[in-house]
């Protein structure tokens, strides 16, 4: 299962933001909370996101945390507007006035004591969140260079939100895209420079799409991306097809141009034991078709 995009939890939490701050709490409803309710008569004082990571930060030092599944999210609504999705959806509520901040699809709701913070698991683990303008994009690039298991693919070191906290599958896609890297090149495999490039790249699109809710990579391509959701048609690159794949264990879709998405690409593992085939053509896909055809051959 996925995670939303980094651009869309960071627009919620601006919304949040901008309607809860300073707001005294006069209902607080969560009944799969794992840690203390903040009370009810607390004040907010900030709303912070990470990646998809929310956190609301009340004036009693109580801090709530929330981390949402694939089209969960915070919705905010007026007092008396109509909710979008059904009420025993929810998994947070908290009532101000003059507005309802609701959480639906979360995997994780839990507080904690903000002086206690550095207990807290998530602390020091994640990635600087790229959203930010003052994110240290040299050391997500670092880290990113340095991964700690170097067989994985680089897109699956993409969206480690211990490199970098904001990226999801969009901006995956287009960002390996956009540098041409190919998304099943081993991590280990992709140079120091180009690592640097696909942070510098996730970031520039995912700050470029915070304040729109339709995402564009490209304009001039229509639906606005280069390469996902386009499964199929032309690449505006190259011209090639693009294609489609599931990559890591997540089964996540991967949308990329084969064509010109060449970088750090990995070889395929060739068996070298037929003699035969070795000497006629070293190529791959020969080595297979003639090991194939002297398999096939009647026995003498």
């Amino acid at each position: 299962m996925g995670v939303p995009e980094g651009d869309s939890t960071y627009r919620a939490a601006s919304a949040l933001r901008i309607a809860l701050s300073g707001k005294t709490v006069s209902r607080f409803e969560s009944e799969r909370l794992i840690g203390p309710s903040p009370r009810h008569d607390a004040a907010i004082e900030q709303v912070k996101s990470f990646g998809n990571h929310v956190e609301i930060v009340f004036d009693d030092g109580i801090v709530l945390h929330t981390h949402f599944r694939f089209r969960g999210g915070w919705h905010l609504y007026r007092s008396e507007q109509k909710w979008r999705k059904r009420r025993h959806l929810a998994r947070v509520i908290i009532e101000t006035q003059g507005w309802v901040a609701v959480a639906f699809g979360t995997s994780t709701i839990e507080t904690y004591r903000e002086l206690d913070q550095s207990r807290h698991p998530r602390a020091g683990r994640h990635g600087p969140d790229i959203a930010h303008m003052d994110a240290d994009l040299h050391e997500c690039a670092s880290r990113l260079f340095h991964f700690d298991n170097p067989n994985a693919t680089i897109a699956e070191a993409l969206l480690d939100t211990r490199v970098m906290s904001g990226i999801g599958n969009v901006h995956r896609c287009e960002a390996l895209w956009a540098c041409g890297v190919h998304p099943w090149a081993k991590v280990s495999d992709v140079p120091q420079s180009t690592c640097l490039d696909l942070v510098l790249a996730s970031a520039s699109l995912l700050r470029a799409n915070m304040q729109s809710p339709v995402r564009a990579t490209i304009p001039d391509v229509p639906g606005g991306l280069a390469v996902y959701g386009r499964n199929g048609q032309k690449c505006a690159r190259c011209g090639d097809i693009v294609g489609l794949g599931t990559i890591g264990t997540s089964q996540r879709m991967m949308y990329w141009c084969s064509g010109c998405q060449v970088g750090c690409e990995p070889y395929p593992d060739v068996d070298n034991s037929d003699p035969i085939a070795r000497a006629m053509d070293p190529h791959p896909a020969s080595v297979q078709f003639v090991s194939e055809m002297l398999r096939r051959r009647p026995a003498s």
